[in-house]
């Protein structure tokens, strides 16, 4: 990949647009934008190339997460929901963003998710007028059809890797009242059935790779690594410029037409208030002048709790596959002649999305299934074959906040959940153990299953369960909901993804998201941004003819 460094960008001329984040949406705009070779852009990404060989192997996110080189290793605030306990926060700090180090899952999320936010006053955001920017993205290994594409840059594979645990998995899914489905990205959701992945032959397809890459080409997108923003410059309320730090220089760049914001769910709201633009107490309580009342920034914080369950299987899993040195060769052989084998794993195999309880609708929990069982992925496999089966509310009523503790835009903000928070929420993980439980209690897998070993077969009465989920949860890490979409008190950009009140700024990225999808958020950002790049194109080919 061409990733040639400018120490900094042009100082004497004006960009069209600068995108803020070379991630999972940024690169989507430089692509985009850059199309039509009389627009400049400039891209900054607050990381450095992903040269790492591990962003490109599947399974390396065990190697990029938690990783400083990588990974921003942000750690939220003690959550009294999950007893008082600090979860970490990977997000990508590199080109692809977190597209470079996710666990490469390609789900949309449900028909459902994307009409409700149309009926919520979104206009243009109903699933009909999403599906054809899915679809725009995307290179479907098994072809196209309605729901799928095959003319864009982001690869969607088949699994390259099968166990008979996943399997048993499906079959007791299945006994236990899930409709096999072999497209949840399809007509419907509801369903067990094996994951896409984002890969091609073998290699993560990040959006660094799929979008950044060819536009790296053109003369008229310049990128600046190791930029960390710090603020949006304003003129009154418009958008002119931005102040960026490249190894301890400051450096400003001008805008003539729109900074666009795509620094995620933690970064996007802690860049706006560090330009002033916020809740004016808050701002007032960390030294930071308000220049533009906006309540929303930072609230609305949403993300996907999992309850990981694991149980000792009488049956070989990737834990005997993975825990012995030789082994571990044998594997490392095995994908570098074949790109075949564990080194191709996703962060799981098997999806399934049900019911909680009867009388629901739609899915309101998804199980994400591993071959595989671990404490910690740094800390290896466990010695003992084991299989987990993960499970999430796919859309929490909780709500939390991320707000900044210094007007220094290099000191990490405040990222609060507020997980378990609502009572639906506490409701609904206790049910979704359950569902768990009667999963594994199946033909298929209790004929294996010699132990759940956690949390373990002692957590039985709702009491027990819920706090089962309070010390044994973790983060699918799909934080969202931010930067808020919509046209209430606490909503920061429009349906045109325009902040309220400013001229010249947008936000692209997750934090926008009104309520957060039912799945895995990758591909549902991949396609905002890929919206936002022909809305932005339309509006200027709407001001050159109103001109």
């Amino acid at each position: 990949m061409k990733t040639t460094c400018y120490a900094n960008a042009d100082a004497s001329a004006a960009y069209d647009y600068i995108v803020i984040g070379a991630g999972s949406a940024g690169c989507v705009l430089a692509n985009r934008l850059t199309e039509d070779p009389s627009i400049r852009v400039l891209l900054l990404e607050a990381g450095g190339s992903d040269w790492n060989p591990w962003i490109h192997v599947p399974v390396g996110y065990f190697k990029t997460m938690h990783n400083p080189a990588t990974d921003w290793c942000y750690l939220t605030d003690p959550d009294k929901g999950i007893n008082g306990r600090r979860l970490q926060w990977p997000r990508g700090k590199v080109l692809g963003g977190s597209s470079s180090l996710n666990g490469l899952l390609y789900i949309r999320g449900q028909h459902e998710d994307y009409d409700d936010w149309a009926a919520a006053g979104n206009q243009g955001w109903g699933y009909a007028s999403v599906l054809p920017y899915f679809r725009k993205s995307e290179c479907q290994a098994r072809g196209a059809n309605q729901w799928h594409g095959t003319d864009g840059p982001l690869h969607v594979s088949d699994l390259r890797l099968k166990r008979e645990i996943a399997e048993r998995f499906i079959e007791a899914a299945v006994e236990a009242g899930i409709p096999l489905n072999q497209d949840v990205n399809g007509e419907r959701q509801e369903g067990v059935g094996y994951f896409q992945q984002t890969t091609y032959k073998g290699l993560r397809c990040s959006t660094a790779r799929a979008f950044l890459r060819p536009a790296l080409t053109r003369s008229n997108l310049t990128l600046v690594k190791h930029a960390h923003c710090r603020r949006v410059l304003l003129e009154g309320k418009r958008a002119v410029g931005v102040e960026y730090e490249v190894k301890g220089t400051i450096h400003t760049a001008r805008v003539e037409r729109e900074v666009l914001l795509s620094s995620g769910a933690i970064g996007s709201p802690q860049i706006l208030q560090c330009s002033g633009i916020g809740e004016p107490e808050h701002l007032a309580s960390v030294g930071v002048e308000c220049l533009h009342a906006l309540p929303g920034v930072g609230e609305n914080l949403q993300d996907h709790l999992q309850v990981r369950l694991v149980f000792k299987t009488q049956c070989r899993t990737l834990n005997d596959e993975v825990r012995h040195p030789l082994k571990k060769l044998a594997v490392g052989t095995q994908y570098l002649f074949t790109r075949t084998g564990p080194l191709t794993l996703a962060a799981s195999q098997v999806c399934a999305f049900t019911q909680s309880r009867e009388g629901l609708t739609r899915p309101d929990i998804q199980f994400h299934m591993q071959p595989l069982s671990a404490d910690k992925p740094a800390d290896g496999v466990h010695p003992f074959s084991a299989f987990t089966s993960s499970v999430c509310q796919l859309r929490p009523h909780s709500r939390g906040q991320v707000r900044i503790t210094s007007a220094d835009a290099s000191i990490y903000p405040s990222i609060q959940p507020n997980y378990l928070s609502a009572e639906e929420d506490r409701r609904v993980v206790v049910d979704a153990i359950k569902v768990a439980r009667r999963i594994a209690q199946a033909a298929p897998l209790a004929s294996v299953i010699s132990e759940e070993y956690v949390p373990g077969a002692h957590y039985q009465s709702d009491e027990e369960l819920l706090e089962a989920a309070r010390q044994f949860s973790q983060t699918i890490y799909h934080p969202a909901g931010t930067c808020k979409m919509g046209h209430d008190a606490l909503a920061v950009v429009d349906d045109e993804l325009r902040v309220h009140g400013l001229h010249g700024l947008r936000v692209v990225d997750a934090s926008i998201m009104p309520v957060i999808v039912s799945g895995n958020t990758n591909a549902p950002t991949i396609m905002i941004a890929e919206k936002a790049a022909d809305m932005i194109k339309a509006a200027q080919v709407n001001m050159a003819q109103a001109s």
